[in-house]
């Protein structure tokens, strides 16, 4: 391709991005899904987070299924002022008790519920709870009431695999990950840093 031709495409690409940017006149939090079967969902919501911070926002993180285990995001993100409000039960298929767990779900969705109406949270990070939704430990109608009251300014990331229709669609931004391949798959360990 010709320098001129190159130069030519570039500036036509250059004139569609700058008509969106003019078009983007809203200002308001956003609602962002990080859904599918592949690796990478928390990973980027904490990036996300991370991102957030560096730009002194405030930030609130609620982790569903994931327990009490080491975590370099919390590591991390807490010695920046970063609340985290942890499931005290872990992986639901390691307790198998539907009764701990929806109590477990519960009594953290009120620490969710708080941080969804704080005005002072630029960002609320509600990892895993696709799966709360899922397994019915909290009712699709409280998160959509609780996402829908929130501050105008706040910004929300919902992670998970299979998140429900209703989420979905109410959703400004959605990313789906899609598994193409995984070390785990070939019998590597999940290592410390790199995984978690």
């Amino acid at each position: 391709m010709s320098d001129d031709r190159h130069q030519q495409r570039q500036q036509r690409l250059k004139e569609q991005v700058d008509a969106r940017i003019a078009a983007a006149t809203e200002t308001r939090g956003i609602l962002m899904v990080f859904t599918g079967n592949g690796k990478g969902k928390t990973t980027a919501a904490f990036g996300t987070a991370l991102r957030a911070v560096g730009h002194d926002k405030r930030v609130g993180v609620i982790q569903f299924i994931k327990g009490e285990w080491p975590n370099g995001e919390r590591n991390l993100l807490s010695q920046h002022g970063v609340e985290f409000q942890v499931m005290s039960t872990g992986f639901t298929w390691e307790t198998q008790n539907r009764e701990t767990d929806t109590a477990a779900c519960l009594a953290v969705w009120q620490h969710a519920r708080r941080m969804l109406s704080d005005e002072r949270l630029d960002l609320v990070l509600l990892d895993e709870i696709t799966y709360m939704v899922s397994m019915d430990y909290l009712p699709l109608e409280e998160l959509e009431r609780a996402l829908r009251e929130r501050p105008a300014h706040q910004s929300v990331i919902l992670t998970g695999r299979g998140c429900h229709r209703a989420l979905m669609e109410m959703a400004d931004t959605v990313t789906e990950m899609r598994p193409v391949k995984h070390a785990f798959d070939a019998g590597i360990q999940a290592q410390q840093g790199i995984d978690w």
